[in-house]
C-alpha cells in the first residue's frame, strides 16, 4: 500500500510515521508513505497557499491551485483508489471504513487547513471526506495519522500476530473484554480464574461476556448496533 499526504506544515508528520509499528511496515516494504509540502506546488514567489474568503469572514482559505498542482502531479504517476480530505464536516471515521480501505492499494490524504478549502477541490477532486471526532484540530495531520495508523496495522504482516486486529474493538461491534498480565495478585485484585483454566472454549466465552458487558454499560450506542 501507498499512501500520499498533501500538507502545507508537513514536519508535523515526521515523528508518527518514524517509529513503532508504521515504521515496521515501511521497513517491511508493506507500506509506505510520501508526505508531501503544499508550499512546494504554488507558483507565487511566497508560495502561498491560503487566500481571503470570497464574501469575507474571519479566517483564510486554501487556494484552489497549490492543491489541484499537487494532486495533476501525483495522479500522473499512478492511480488512487480514494482521494481523502480529512475535515469535520466529513463522514466519521470507524473501524468498517479502516477495514475497507486497508484493501486498497493506493490512496491520497488532502489535509485542511485554516477555515478550509475552496469548494471546488472537494467537488473536482475528492471522492471521500472523514472526520475523526466532532471536535476541531489546528490542522487535518494529526487526523490523517490517525486514519493512516488505523489502515496500516490492518495490513497483513505488519503486527507479528496477526490475529491481534482481528480481535481489537470495534470490530465486531463491540468493545474489547478486560486483559491481564502478571503478576496473579496486585494490592488484592486477582486475574480472574477462568484465564488460567486452560480451557479455550471457557475462556472465549467469557470474554464474549465480558466484551458484551462493557460495551452495553460503556458505549450503548454502539451495543444497539450489536443487537440488531
Amino acid at each position: 500500500m501507498r499512501i500520499d499526504i498533501i500538507s502545507v506544515v508537513p514536519d508535523l508528520l515526521a515523528s508518527p510515521f518514524s517509529h513503532s509499528i508504521l515504521k515496521r511496515a515501511a521497513d517491511k516494504g508493506i507500506a509506505e508513505v510520501h508526505v508531501h509540502n503544499l508550499r512546494d506546488y504554488s507558483t507565487s514567489k511566497q508560495k502561498q497557499t491560503d487566500d481571503y474568503a470570497y464574501g469575507g469572514g474571519a479566517g483564510m482559505v486554501m487556494m484552489i491551485e497549490p492543491i489541484a498542482n499537487c494532486i495533476h502531479h501525483l495522479k500522473s504517476q499512478r492511480t488512487y483508489d480514494e482521494i481523502i480530505y480529512t475535515t469535520p464536516d466529513g463522514k466519521p471515521f470507524n473501524q468498517k471504513t479502516a477495514n475497507h480501505l486497508s484493501l486498497k492499494g493506493n490512496l491520497m490524504i488532502l489535509c485542511g487547513h485554516y477555515k478550509g478549502i475552496d469548494e471546488r477541490i472537494r467537488e473536482l477532486f475528492i471522492t471521500m471526506e472523514i472526520s475523526i471526532g466532532d471536535y476541531v484540530l489546528s490542522g487535518g495531520e494529526l487526523a490523517a495519522a490517525v486514519i493512516s495508523d488505523a489502515i496500516i496495522r490492518l495490513i497483513p504482516g505488519v503486527l507479528s500476530d496477526e490475529t491481534s486486529a482481528l480481535t481489537d474493538s470495534f470490530q465486531d461491534d463491540l468493545l474489547s473484554p478486560p486483559v491481564y498480565t502478571r503478576p496473579f495478585e496486585y494490592q488484592g485484585l486477582e486475574v480472574p480464574s477462568v484465564l488460567l483454566s486452560g480451557h479455550e472454549k471457557e475462556i472465549e466465552k467469557w470474554r464474549e461476556a465480558q466484551a458484551i458487558e462493557r460495551t452495553k454499560l460503556r458505549r450503548p450506542d454502539i451495543y444497539e448496533k450489536f443487537e440488531k
